[in-house]
């Protein structure tokens, strides 16, 4: 059980000798569970502050008279806020230990411990409400502390994927800066219409699908784009080539595809073929 620190303080040297004499008398360890730590004889504010503070009771012991009640009064008030719990004793007139009632003095000590002891007991409700208020907050305390660490852990988290996501704005940024330079560059976007009527004179351009073709076999991917009636390029002069090439293919088999007109003739109409110098 813990020992209750109690602190008496006097108005100077004969009352301690007083109230160490009452003391003798009183077997508080054993009946209270309490231990007197320090008799202080002062009237000094400063002295008192310094020697009290911390004490679980203090008892200011003081002359029954005008002046005592007065000093008391003012200490109760300056050292309340020191202590635990601050408790006012009497000591009877006159400091003589001869003609001192020292057996009063014990009953007085006494009884301001029975008195410091029934008004803890009037504080134990609000005592109880306040340790059940403690153990909640406490529980409370736990709980937001695992709810820090899931943020902790969950702010980590978002930590890293924001760097991935800065990482990645960083690329789409670059590629963003690219196209734009490309665009800047770009400029070579044609009809494939008003491209082929002005190259060959025809106003119906191929299928865009063999112009892909050609595109591809002639590993021109990425160099030149071919859609939604449009061909692009940053070397128009890439485009015109490619558009020759697929002109003259174009030509090509649709030569193929007509053969050539052969004449019919005559059994007499046909001669022996003249030797010619080209031939050889």
């Amino acid at each position: 059980m813990t020992i209750v620190d109690v602190r008496i303080l006097v108005e100077g040297a004969s009352d301690v000798e007083v109230v160490s004499k009452a003391l003798q008398g009183l077997a508080l360890g054993s009946e209270y569970n309490i231990t007197i730590s320090a008799i202080i004889p002062t009237t000094n504010l400063e002295i008192a502050k310094s020697a009290t503070a911390g004490a679980d009771l203090l008892i200011i012991a003081t002359d029954a008279d005008r002046v005592g009640r007065e000093l008391a009064e003012r200490m109760f008030r300056e050292l309340g806020e020191l202590v635990g719990q601050v408790e006012r004793m009497k000591i009877p007139m006159g400091h003589d230990l001869e003609h001192i009632d020292v057996e009063l003095v014990r009953k007085e000590l006494k009884n301001t411990l029975v008195r410091a002891g029934l008004k803890s007991l009037q504080v134990l409700p609000e005592y109880v409400a306040l340790r059940n208020q403690l153990f909640d907050l406490k529980g409370k305390h736990e709980m937001l502390i695992q709810e820090n660490e899931e943020l902790k852990k969950n702010y980590q988290e978002l930590e890293q994927k924001y760097g991935e996501l800065l990482e990645e704005y960083s690329q789409v940024l670059e590629e963003n800066n690219r196209l734009k330079e490309s665009l800047k560059k770009r400029a070579n976007v044609f009809k494939l219409t008003d491209i082929w009527k002005e190259l060959f004179g025809e106003t119906t351009p191929p299928d865009e699908r063999h112009i892909a073709e050609a595109v591809e076999k002639l590993n021109l991917g990425g160099k030149i784009i071919v859609g939604q009636g449009h061909i692009y390029s940053e070397d128009e002069d890439l485009i015109v080539e490619l558009l020759r090439i697929v002109h003259l293919s174009l030509s090509i088999a649709q030569a193929q595809k007509e053969g050539p007109q052969v004449e019919e003739k005559t059994p007499e109409e046909i001669e022996e073929p003249e030797t010619r110098f080209e031939d050889f």
